[in-house]
Parts: structure tokens; sequence; C-alpha cells
């Protein structure tokens, strides 16, 4: 079993705390330790360090090398330039053929948030279990697995799955896969067929969808196994294949650099999502409740540690204050008469906003890049 850890983003929204030099998946936002280093911790009970990913931008390579000191430096993969998602795992992919040609791999984020840890690490097993049915490797015990009506176990080894969350409200921000019919159970846990993708709906199609109780969110947390995905890459997404195949041949030589250039400049930028798995028949899809979160912006820390109060790193005097989220380390913020505020002040840049438009954070990074603030970026 292998993990790839996708952790080449910005984290644009996260500014002025993410920089370029140093984004949201390398801070320490949710605890002592870094997103990225919480992302290896979740998974080490369940997998060898030796066995674990990491793809990040080449800029990153030297800080995520000294965050992992357990994971092996041959195993953090870099891009010359950030693709989208679908690059980044098929990246990881020819490099996990080159060792085990028949491995299950699961892919994730490094900048999400699980609260149930146990939940997901057991999910993980029955996804793979799920994709070794009727193969060679070792299979879980029968009397654990539930058949649907129909249902044929040999044919489950070419399925991609991914975990869906149980949605508690009608989220914009996240897409949604449809629930189809019931494949099997593995040890209780349900698998279904998805049958729908949608991406990040508008107000009134995220409330329908949440009120008919047969769509749940997209994790982006995915597991198949590495001939599978790669298969489906190459009949949905061939240039992507193509030009995987011609870094595949110059890897460990020193043509490798010259052609993981040429080939990511031709790319095109799409997830994996939308380039395969919306295209492809066998998806299937695990609901679970897991305490999760994306952390995809400053407002989404109120939904880890509630709405109504006060969030504070650092000092906070705060007179008639109520919802705000405020970081400031090195000096005391004293606010009156505020509400459902985002203040962020480190050593260099302030920032103020309502929590409502935190996703309008990126547009300011925008903005310091076109007016040539680069100091700031």
């Amino acid at each position: 079993m292998y993990a790839v850890i996708m952790a080449g983003g910005k984290g644009t929204r996260f500014w002025p705390r993410s920089r370029e030099s140093r984004p949201k998946q390398l801070l320490d936002i949710l605890g002592e330790r870094t997103l990225l280093q919480q992302t290896v911790q979740r998974l080490s009970p369940w997998i060898d360090p030796a066995h674990i990913l990491v793809v990040t931008d080449r800029s990153m390579i030297s800080a995520t090398r000294s965050q992992l000191p357990e994971i092996p430096p041959g195993n953090i993969l870099s891009e010359p330039e950030g693709k989208n998602t679908a690059a980044c795992i098929a990246l990881a992919v020819i490099h996990i053929l080159r060792r085990e040609p028949d491995a299950v791999m699961v892919a994730l984020p490094a900048d999400h948030w699980i609260r149930d840890e146990a939940l997901f690490r057991d999910a993980l097993s029955v996804a793979r279990d799920f994709l070794n049915l009727g193969g060679s490797l070792r299979t879980p015990d029968p009397r654990a697995v539930s058949l649907s009506q129909g249902m044929d176990a040999r044919g489950f080894g070419g399925y991609l799955v991914t975990l869906g969350i149980r949605p508690n409200r009608p989220a914009t921000g996240y897409g949604y896969i449809r629930m189809g019919r019931e494949l099997l159970q593995i040890r209780g846990i349900k698998i279904f067929q998805a049958d729908r993708f949608i991406e990040k709906p508008d107000p009134p199609l995220a409330q329908q969808l949440f009120s008919s109780g047969e769509y749940l969110w997209n994790s982006g947390i995915f597991l198949w196994r590495v001939e599978a995905i790669l298969e489906n890459i190459r009949q949905h997404l061939p240039q992507l294949f193509s030009g995987m195949k011609e870094i595949e041949a110059a890897l460990g030589t020193s043509q490798e650099e010259e052609a993981s250039q040429r080939v990511y400049a031709g790319l095109e930028a799409i997830s994996i999502d939308k380039g395969v798995l919306e295209k492809s028949s066998q998806v299937a899809v695990i609901p679970l409740e897991l305490g999760w979160n994306d952390v995809g912006s400053w407002r989404s820390l109120s939904d880890l540690y509630g709405e109504s109060e006060n969030l504070v790193w650092g000092k906070h005097l705060g007179l008639d204050t109520q919802g705000c989220l405020i970081y400031s380390p090195r000096k005391l913020v004293a606010t009156i008469g505020l509400k459902d505020l985002v203040i962020v002040d480190t050593e260099d840049a302030l920032l103020i906003c309502p929590k409502e438009r935190d996703q309008e954070v990126r547009e300011v990074v925008q903005q310091l890049k076109e007016r040539g603030w680069t100091e700031y970026l």
C-alpha cells in the first residue's frame, strides 16, 4: 500500500500567513505540527513511511524534506510547475509502478483536517480490501463482506474509489457526488456506485442537493490500483499519459529534469476529478462522517472551533466583540463593537475583512502580483 500526498498548493486564501515560500500546508495552523506533518502522522500508523510519497513544487523541496525527516528524501517528488491534481497524481503513479506494479495507492491533499482518524484509517482499509476482492493479494475475511444482490466482486479491482463526506449544511464551496446503488459492505462500511459529480453549486442547487440526502461532499481523497488509474489516464487524458511516459523513460538519467520541464510546459491544468473520475463508469464512493474540513480559508477555522466564539492566536482585548478570528502573535489587538471579522497581523502585512468575504483574499494576492509588490508574496 502506498500513499501520495499532494502538497503543491499555494494556499493564497490564507494570506498574509501563507506565502509563496511557505504556503499553507507548511504552516502550524491547527496545532503545533504543520498541516503536512499532521497528514503524514495520520497515515503513519497504517502505511510505512517508506511507502509515503509527497509531490510538491520544486521550490518547496528543501522545506518539505526538513519538515518530514521520517520520509526518505527520494520520496519527495517535485513538479516544475503546478498543473492541478491529474498531473500530480500521474507523476506519483509512474514512480510507484517502478517499485510495485500491482500496488494500491491512496492520494490525498496535504492540508485537510480529520477529527476521527481511526474511522479514516478504517475506511482506507475497507477501500483497499474492496480493490483486492477477487484478486491474488490478501483479501478480507469473506464473513466480513456482504455483497449486494447481483454484484460480482471479481470486477472491483478496476474501480476508482473516493471518500465522500456526509454534508451537514448546503455548502457551495465543495463538489458533490451522488450515491447510486449499493455495491457491498465490508466490516459494516458501505460502498456505493458513484453516479454523478457536480462542481461547486450555487446556493439554490446546494440546498437541493443537501435536502435530497443522496449527495456527499467530494473530499478529494482517492484510492485505486496504480495500473487502474494509469489506464484511466490513458483513456481519458491521452496527452498526460504520453507526457508521463516520456518522463518515466528519463527517470534516473541526466535527462530527467529537462524532460519534466518540457512535458509539464505543454500539459493542460486539470483536476483528476474532472479529467478522469467524471468520465469513468467504474467509480465508487464511501460515505463517511469524519469531522472533515478542507481548511480552505480563514473562515473554515470557525467551522472547526465554532462560529460564535472569538478565535484568537496571540493577545486580544475585546469589548462587545463576537465571532471574530484574530491572529496576532506579536502585538495586542483591542477591538470594540466588532462581529464576524477576520483580522490577521503578520510582520509586514495586516488583513481585515468580513468572514463572509474571506474567499476574496486570493484576489488580494492577485492584485499584489499585478502591482509588482512581490515582497508581500
